[in-house]
C-alpha cells in the first residue's frame, strides 16, 4: 500500500473516530430539565447545558468531510479508469453501496442533526398545562446514541471501501503475465 492511501486511511479514520466520539459526548450532555418558580409564582422550565447541540453538529460536520474525503479520493466509484475486474473491486462496489447508498446513511444524518435541533428547543413556559408542573421539551434517551452507532457503522465500510478500492486500483497497474503457448493470430 502506497504512503498516500496510509495517509488518506488516517484522516478519514481520525475524522469519523472524532464523529464517533461527538456523537457519545453529545448523549452524555444532552439537555435536562428542572422547574423553578418566578416571582409570580408560575412555573418554568430550567434547562442544563446546551453543549449537545454543538457535539451533534460537530459529529456531523466531521462526519461529512470523512465521507467527502474517501468519495473525492474514489471518485465515487464510478468515475475516473476502470478497475480490474475480480474480488477487490467487488468489495469495494459492496461496500460503497452499504456505506453511501443505503438509506441507513440517512439515518445518522438524521438522527444527529435533528437531535441537536431538537436538543436546542427550550420551552419557557408551558400554558396548557392548568395544575402540575409544565412540560418540559427534552431529547429522548438515546437520538445520539443511534447516530453514533450508525457514524460507527459508516466509518467502518467507508474505510473498507477505500482499502478495497486502493487493492483494485493498485491490481489494475499491474500488467498480466505473459504465458507461452501457440499463437492463434493468424487463424
Amino acid at each position: 500500500m502506497s504512503m498516500a492511501s496510509i495517509i488518506i486511511l488516517a484522516v478519514v479514520f481520525v475524522l469519523d473516530v472524532l464523529a464517533f466520539v461527538l456523537a457519545i459526548g453529545a448523549e452524555k450532555r444532552r439537555n435536562t430539565a428542572t422547574f423553578s418558580e418566578d416571582t409570580s409564582g408560575r412555573q418554568y422550565c430550567v434547562y442544563s447545558s446546551d453543549a449537545a447541540t454543538g457535539y451533534g453538529i460537530g459529529a456531523l460536520l466531521l462526519l461529512l468531510a470523512g465521507q467527502a474525503v474517501v468519495m473525492v479520493v474514489t471518485r465515487c466509484f464510478c468515475c475516473g479508469r476502470a478497475l480490474s475486474p475480480g474480488r477487490w473491486r467487488a468489495f469495494s462496489g459492496f461496500c460503497f453501496i452499504v456505506c453511501c447508498r443505503v438509506p441507513r446513511m440517512m439515518n445518522q444524518f438524521l438522527c444527529l442533526l435533528a437531535g441537536s435541533v431538537r436538543n436546542a428547543y427550550h420551552t419557557k413556559y408551558s400554558t396548557l398545562v392548568i395544575s402540575g408542573p409544565p412540560r418540559c421539551a427534552m431529547l429522548r434517551k438515546g437520538v445520539f446514541a443511534a447516530g453514533a452507532a450508525f457514524t460507527f457503522l459508516t466509518a467502518l465500510f467507508a474505510e473498507l471501501h477505500y482499502l478495497f478500492f486502493a487493492k483494485a486500483r493498485h491490481a489494475a497497474a499491474v500488467p498480466p503475465p505473459i504465458v507461452g503457448g501457440i499463437g492463434m493470430t493468424r487463424m
